[in-house]
């Protein structure tokens, strides 16, 4: 094979339309657009626009609301902890904080911190440092032998 034999594929490459070249073209005249109206000019953008009527998006119900001052936790579960444990991923003499579970592949590290929750069993003996637990894994840990470190409750100021 040499260069001067290389070809497209047949079907790759198609002509364009011949807009507006006589009306035997099956394409002239209006060129497909019809006759008059918005649609018929350059530069159409509806988007939602129904004529005037109130447009679909702004006649249905509004749900729901964003809490601007939440908090957005990565969630551990016992048993996916005793794995990376298992599988050597974390070391138990060490305090598991966010970084480490995040090296261990366990957490991406983009939220507000890490809360461990109680599903599955905990064998290891861990010192655990977290944003967050539930009663459940906070029983499961301690009856493991571990500790686990939270931050003090925040106290609400009155105003």
């Amino acid at each position: 094979m040499q260069l001067n034999d290389i070809r497209d594929n047949k079907g790759a490459r198609k002509p364009g339309k011949r807009l507006g070249r006589g009306h035997s073209s099956g394409k002239g005249k209006t060129s497909g657009r019809g006759v008059k109206g918005q649609t018929a000019r350059s530069g159409v953008a509806i988007g939602g626009f129904e004529g005037g009527q109130m447009p679909l998006y702004r006649r249905m119900p509004k749900r729901g609301f964003t809490n601007l001052f939440g908090t957005n936790f990565e969630i551990v579960n016992l048993d996916r902890l005793q794995k990376a444990i298992d599988e050597k991923k974390i070391d138990t003499n060490a305090t598991i904080d966010a970084a480490a579970l995040a090296a261990a592949g366990l957490v991406r590290g983009e939220a507000d911190g890490v809360r461990l929750l109680g599903k599955g069993k905990l064998t290891a003996k861990v010192k655990l440092d977290l944003a967050g637990a539930s009663k459940s894994a906070i029983a499961a840990v301690e009856k493991a032998g571990g500790s686990i470190t939270l931050p003090a409750p925040a106290t609400e100021t009155p105003a």
